[in-house]
């Protein structure tokens, strides 16, 4: 199975910046799809951004112009650079990796990581 490990959440002022990143057990190019979720107290989890195995990135409109879903290849890992965070973007966010196999699609987790903005 994909294990994934997530790390770089923490607390920051308005206006700050995080880096998210996810280390995945396989390499990435075993790996259909790529992306980080978001879920705060009483709501849904939601997208955040994504990427595919053919370079394709999408962002929410929410966070879109302030955060970059990116991929270092040759280290297995996905990273969520976060720019002029906002107090609503406060959240524990989930590293996701969805794996094609045996013409099923699976879905896998990280933990989560913390990310408090304060106002």
């Amino acid at each position: 199975q994909v294990r994934l490990v997530e790390s770089g959440g923490g607390l920051v002022q308005a206006g700050g910046s995080l880096r998210l990143s996810c280390v995945a057990s396989v390499s990435i190019f075993a790996i259909n799809k790529l992306g980080w979720y978001r879920q705060a107290p009483g709501k849904q989890r939601e997208l955040v951004a994504s990427t595919t195995s053919g370079g394709r990135t999408n962002t929410a409109d929410s966070v879109k112009g302030r955060f970059t879903i990116s991929t270092d290849n040759a280290k297995n890992t996905l990273y969520l650079q976060m720019n002029n965070l906002k107090p609503e973007d406060t959240a524990v966010y989930y590293c996701y990796a969805q794996q094609l196999y045996n013409r099923r699609l699976d879905d896998f987790w990280g933990q989560g990581t913390q990310v408090t903005v304060s106002s």
